[in-house]
């Protein structure tokens, strides 16, 4: 058994639906069944399946967890951008999942994370998911965020929910984006079919915003800085797919063959802009764009010098 915190992010939503988005795994009708078996608390006292969501709510979710035998220490590098006694931030490889899962029961950052940190990480994420605050994908590389105890990681959460924890990436995604700037906002959920995949979609979806700035064009590509103003499951493959501009490599969302070599998506967390937990202080962190999206950009700048 294992304890999840969960923090409203908006007004009105179904319960059922909002801890299905923010579980990886969790489906709508289990979500229904833990909150029938009394499993979903709000101040101590077990929610009924009515409660309609309220941002800034704290919501705690007892799950059965896969056997933690798995979740062991391991000696795996760590690229630390910063750390202090209350979190540490990662820069995380592409090809690194976050956490075990079925298919992954080890080699993740948490395993790392164990080896690095000790006992110290925040138990609210659950038995397999200690100290993660959020998550980028396997194949995304870039920043994130873990916190060394439960204060520090209500607090980021927090910050998450009031959307002042400003997380920005860096893409190359094909096509020639139309304007030089503008912002996505359209909602995102599981797709109708494909319930492996998010879409836009206006049933059974929560509100998504991605803001974007051109930083270069290339002809058939573009390079661009995304700004999450949400954080929705893929939501930034899913909203440059939805504006006609997939990300480059995303054979999920975009092309089905391997562009320009790229057999995963071309998409870096770059930047981070956070209040730390105990000083108060607001920190930018930032970390360099990774050796494959260099070649990438150097593959673009060639072909464009023999255009």
């Amino acid at each position: 058994m294992s304890e999840i915190t969960l923090v409203g992010e908006s007004y009105g939503a179904r319960l059922d639906v909002f801890l299905a988005a923010n579980i990886p795994g969790l489906t709508r009708s289990a979500a229904q069944k833990l909150i029938e078996s009394e499993k979903v608390t709000l101040d101590g006292c077990p929610v009924k399946k009515n409660h309609k969501t309220v941002a800034g709510e704290i919501y705690t979710v007892i799950q059965n967890e896969p056997d933690d035998s798995v979740l062991v220490k391991q000696d795996i590098p760590l690229d630390i951008v910063f750390e202090d006694d209350d979190l540490i931030i990662v820069n995380k490889p592409r090809g690194l999942v976050i956490h075990p899962a079925p298919g992954h029961p080890d080699g993740t950052l948490v395993n790392a994370l164990l080896h690095h940190c000790g006992e110290s990480l925040s138990g609210i994420g659950g038995v397999i998911r200690p100290g993660i605050v959020h998550r980028i994908d396997k194949d995304t590389s870039g920043l994130v965020i873990a916190a060394k105890n439960d204060r520090s990681h209500l607090s980021l959460a927090s910050q998450l929910s009031a959307r002042s924890l400003i997380r920005e990436y860096e893409a190359i995604v094909c096509g020639n984006v139309k304007d030089d700037s503008g912002t996505i906002s359209a909602p995102i959920g599981r797709h109708p079919v494909d319930r492996k995949k998010q879409a836009v979609t206006d049933k059974n979806s929560r509100s998504a915003v991605t803001h974007y700035e051109i930083i270069r064009r290339y002809g058939g590509y573009t390079h661009v800085r995304c700004r999450l103003e949400t954080g929705r499951t893929h939501q930034i493959r899913v909203h440059m797919a939805y504006i006609g501009n997939p990300v480059l490599g995303d054979i999920v969302y975009g092309r089905k063959k391997a562009d320009l070599g790229m057999q995963s998506q071309c998409l870096h967390a770059k930047k981070l802009c956070l209040i730390l937990p105990s000083t108060g202080e607001r920190v930018e962190v930032s970390s360099d764009l990774p050796g494959y999206f260099i070649e990438v950009v150097k593959k673009l700048e060639a072909a464009e010098a023999f255009a």
